[in-house]
């Protein structure tokens, strides 16, 4: 799934290549995909594009004062076309392609998603506050104003709930994913399944820095990279997450899983359960 280094690499990246150019049609492939009806996605269609930012893990593409607006899911990407078809492109079961962006000088950019369970979703709004799941958005962890002491809050707020699903919460943090969480927790030292509230001040310290450099050495790594590379630069990147099996990078131990109904994570456990495995079944607990 693309988190925010990757989201935020895909929109310096298409910024580059989209600002100042027209759309000349935006072709649905996956009519589920597209969540909103007004304006119409043929609203675009002659648009200027004027920016590409992020919003957590929401794309947003402003042209000539409306938004296209990006969530990729899990399985969703976006690969630039140097020359598009001709031909619109049409709904087929067979194709990963969900819709086709067409610019004024035959170039574009396919937002594809791959496997059965499609997720991915476009929406065409006067003001990105009209997406709702940008309005549920908690604080950027990059921004300037995420500082020790919000997070110190969220984590309070949180109460007793395990400190891996509140870092993925996007209403808590916006932009963290399972990958990133795994990651974060891992730099920290911290089991992921520690209570919110049940750090100490050198905890949170520790967790908010980890937070920061973690989220902001994979987004300089990104930096310049296109759409095509950022898959491969993440993955060879990860230290726990998706490494199930493998040696630590840091310690050596063995990396191992707790798997889920729909999703599993990955640690280190003599880097953050003391050497003890956690339980690997539904509803794990730690080990005391």
């Amino acid at each position: 799934m693309p988190e925010l280094p990757e989201v935020e690499a895909l929109a310096v990246d298409l910024k580059s290549r989209l600002a100042d150019r027209a759309i000349a049609r935006v072709d649905l492939a996956a009519f589920s995909a597209l969540k909103t009806f007004d304006p119409p996605l043929s609203a675009l269609e002659g648009t200027l594009v004027e920016d590409v930012i992020r919003h957590g893990k929401f794309l947003d593409i402003t042209a000539s004062g409306l938004h296209l607006v990006l969530h990729l899911a899990r399985a969703g990407w976006v690969r630039w076309r140097d020359e598009v078809p001709a031909l619109p492109a049409r709904p087929n079961s067979k194709s990963s392609l969900a819709a086709r962006v067409v610019l004024d000088d035959g170039t574009g950019l396919d937002i594809t998603e791959a496997g059965t369970k499609k997720s991915l979703a476009l929406y065409v709004v006067r003001d990105p506050a009209d997406v709702p799941g940008i309005t549920r958005l908690g604080p950027d962890p990059l921004a300037g104003t995420f500082t020790t002491e919000v997070l110190g809050g969220i984590l309070e707020e949180a109460g007793r709930a395990q400190i891996k699903g509140v870092l993925r919460q996007q209403s808590n943090i916006a932009g963290i994913g399972n990958a990133y969480s795994d990651e974060v927790l891992h730099a920290a030292g911290m089991s992921p399944f520690k209570p919110a509230n049940s750090l100490a001040e050198d905890e949170l310290a520790t967790l908010y820095t980890a937070i920061r450099d973690v989220l902001g050495d994979a987004v300089q790594r990104s930096h310049g990279l296109g759409a095509a590379d950022l898959k491969k630069e993440k993955k060879s990147h990860l230290s726990v997450h998706g490494r199930t099996g493998l040696p630590c990078p840091i310690c050596g131990d063995t990396v191992r899983e707790v798997s889920f109904a729909d999703s599993s994570l990955q640690y280190c456990p003599s880097c953050q359960t003391g050497g003890k495995p956690l339980a690997d079944r539904r509803m794990s607990r730690l080990l005391k």
